[in-house]
């Protein structure tokens, strides 16, 4: 890993993990693009989520402390909080363990990739065409339907390039959340789910690495926190005055970019 690489990566990492633009895609995009693989920059893609995790804790830390709250039985606090939390996240856990070495050996490819964030670009231009309900103007007026449908959607994210971001926001819009809601709730539904999967991954592949690898692996992770933190709070403002879909033609123009690309190049 060189360093340049650390910082191209942390800040792609900080700004798409919480965008409907798949964070996954861009990652093997990018180092696609880069010219960079091995076990070493795979543990280095892990490794840098926790940065943008982190982010997440410091900029809704109240929510979190609120979880805390076992004497609280209303809202989103305490066991009803964590309950919640964990009905979002079981389906794709008990999912993705199933299909993990399917996904892992042919859907991690920049062709997948660039197909998914086609279809998904298409799927939230539509998506914003149509009035849902959006009675649920608050996470602490949410209810179990609601989070358990949302974990449904949050499955379709095990594609690479479909964003788990994306699907868990348009679950949320469709259960009856408003788009501010649906994008904050998939904010505080990350967390553990990538929590899970980062500590998994690490523990898969850490005696690989070596002390040189301390430097970018730091880099990454700080670059990754601030990125985060400042798209985190861009995006939020954006939803308020419009809606998401200005990242679906994001996400049209970088597939056919990537279509283009792919042609002068070929794939290893």
């Amino acid at each position: 890993m060189e360093l340049l690489h650390s910082l191209i990566l942390g800040i792609v990492e900080g700004v798409t993990e919480f965008l409907p633009i798949s964070s996954t895609g861009h990652m093997i995009l990018t180092s696609y693009l880069l010219g960079i693989k091995g076990e070493v920059v795979n543990a280095f893609e892990v490794f840098i989520q926790l940065g943008a995790i982190l982010a997440v804790v410091v900029l809704y830390r109240h929510r979190f402390v609120c979880l805390l709250d076992f004497k609280s039985k209303q809202g989103f606090s305490g066991l009803r909080g964590l309950s919640m939390l964990a009905v979002t996240s079981l389906p794709i856990l008990v999912l993705g363990k199933l299909t993990e070495s399917f996904i892992k050996s042919h859907l991690f490819n920049p062709v997948t990739v660039s197909w998914a964030l086609a279809i998904g670009g298409v799927v939230l231009l539509f998506i914003e065409r149509f009035r849902f309900s959006d009675s649920v103007d608050s996470i602490d007026k949410m209810d179990w339907k609601n989070a358990l449908k949302i974990g449904l959607f949050q499955c379709l994210a095990l594609c690479p390039g479909v964003s788990r971001a994306a699907s868990t926001i348009i679950g949320g819009m469709f259960t009856g959340l408003q788009r501010t809601v649906a994008a904050e709730y998939s904010f505080l539904a990350a967390v553990p789910i990538m929590l899970i999967v980062c500590l998994k991954d690490l523990l898969e592949i850490w005696h690989q690495l070596g002390p040189n690898d301390i430097t970018a692996f730091g880099i990454g992770f700080g670059v990754a926190f601030v990125s985060a933190l400042l798209a985190v709070k861009t995006f939020i403002l954006m939803l308020q005055r419009s809606s998401m879909a200005p990242f679906g033609v994001y996400r049209i123009l970088v597939a056919i970019l990537f279509f283009i690309l792919m042609q002068n190049r070929p794939l290893s």
